[in-house]
């Protein structure tokens, strides 16, 4: 990590704040030995009790990248859940993402349960964001996930929700600046209303309120992070899917989606100098599954691929139904930032920090 976080610091050592909160916070607090697995364990035997007789006891977001597809994995064959595999398809799937998901489901013996998202409004939507200049335009999408899981777990009154979230590729986050909070409805909503063509009727929305307090502390719905509690490698853990499933590679984290592939690849370095390998890097150097030499040696690399950008950026062009010419005057617009829209920034930041006093949430601190 460097100074494209605006507001990194470095302690006496030379040594930044994300580095150290992994370190003081996260560190002490994260175990992946037989304390974590009897932990899980735990929490594996109240979902089976609470699930008996139903058709699935929990139900899991599934992207057909390497985190959620080796918890998909763990969590049927090592702790036997009877998960219901819940995607959502926003148009942008990579034919790799959707074959990987097809060859688990398939050899897992598990459903699948797929939402579409309305093609119009959320084309109409990422193109809002485009015009708005912000860097974090994957937020669409995202939103999108979040929302439709949590719709679904609420209509249908499941308890548990299964996520692929972990600290040991994602200890490090992206700064604030970099990819603003993806559930802020009322940034979505002022960009939309600023930006956007048509109205969002189908589209669905959520909000921190509402998933993160009413969801939570009235409906008793609770997320969990299953590879928090076990043993998680990333490369051991995408080889065991190559050899069992033929599960296929990507060049990179999050590239099951060719938007955010072109988001995290061209988009951000290209208008903003943010390297989003950088955090993913970090997380992999202080987890020890990288060294900060080999990860200085990739950084020298561009982060997309010089011989098929053109090709991706017409892609990205056609299928929002606009020419090249005008995707490249959205790339050469003024930089703006989620500051420049509404935002919940303030409780966002609020709930952070009890969620911390708590002990419910660690790292993160920006």
């Amino acid at each position: 990590m460097d100074t494209t976080d605006s507001i990194i610091t470095f302690d006496e050592n030379g040594v930044c704040d994300h580095c150290n909160g992994f370190y003081k916070d996260i560190l002490p607090n994260w175990h992946t030995d037989e304390r974590g697995r009897q932990a899980l364990q735990k929490i594996v035997d109240k979902i089976k009790r609470e699930g008996k007789g139903k058709d699935f006891d929990c139900i899991m977001g599934v992207s057909g990248g390497i985190d959620s597809s080796y918890l998909m994995y763990i969590a049927k064959e090592e702790f036997g859940l009877r998960p219901l595999v819940f995607h959502v398809d926003a148009g942008w799937n990579s034919q790799i993402a959707v074959n990987n998901i097809e060859k688990l489901i398939d050899s897992l013996g598990l459903d699948l349960y797929t939402e579409v998202i309305d093609w119009e409004e959320i084309k109409d939507l990422q193109l809002a964001y485009f015009k708005s200049g912000v860097p974090h335009i994957d937020v669409p999408q995202d939103h999108a996930f979040f929302a439709m899981m949590y719709n679904f777990a609420d209509k249908y009154k499941v308890k548990y929700i299964l996520t692929g979230a972990n600290y040991s590729t994602e200890c490090i986050r992206n700064p604030m600046e970099w990819m603003y909070f993806q559930s802020d409805s009322t940034q979505l909503k002022d960009i939309h209303k600023k930006f956007g063509q048509r109205p969002l009727v189908n589209f669905p929305l959520t909000s921190i309120l509402w998933h993160k307090v009413y969801l939570r502390y009235i409906k008793g719905v609770t997320v969990v992070k299953p590879l928090n509690y076990v043993p998680y490698i990333q490369e051991e853990a995408m080889q065991l899917l190559v050899d069992r499933f033929g599960w296929q590679r990507y060049p990179q984290k999050h590239f099951e989606s060719r938007f955010t592939r072109f988001y995290e690849s061209y988009w951000l370095p290209e208008k903003f100098g943010y390297d989003t390998r950088k955090v993913k890097y970090s997380s992999l150097i202080l987890t020890e599954q990288m060294t900060r030499e080999e990860a200085l040696e990739k950084l020298s690399h561009p982060t997309y691929n010089k011989e098929t950008i053109a090709h991706e950026f017409e892609y990205v062009a056609t299928k929002l139904g606009i020419s090249v010419d005008e995707l490249q005057g959205y790339m050469d617009s003024p930089n703006k930032s989620y500051r420049d829209y509404k935002s919940q920034e303030r409780i966002y930041l609020l709930g952070a920090r009890v969620m911390r006093l708590l002990g419910l949430e660690r790292g993160g601190k920006r």
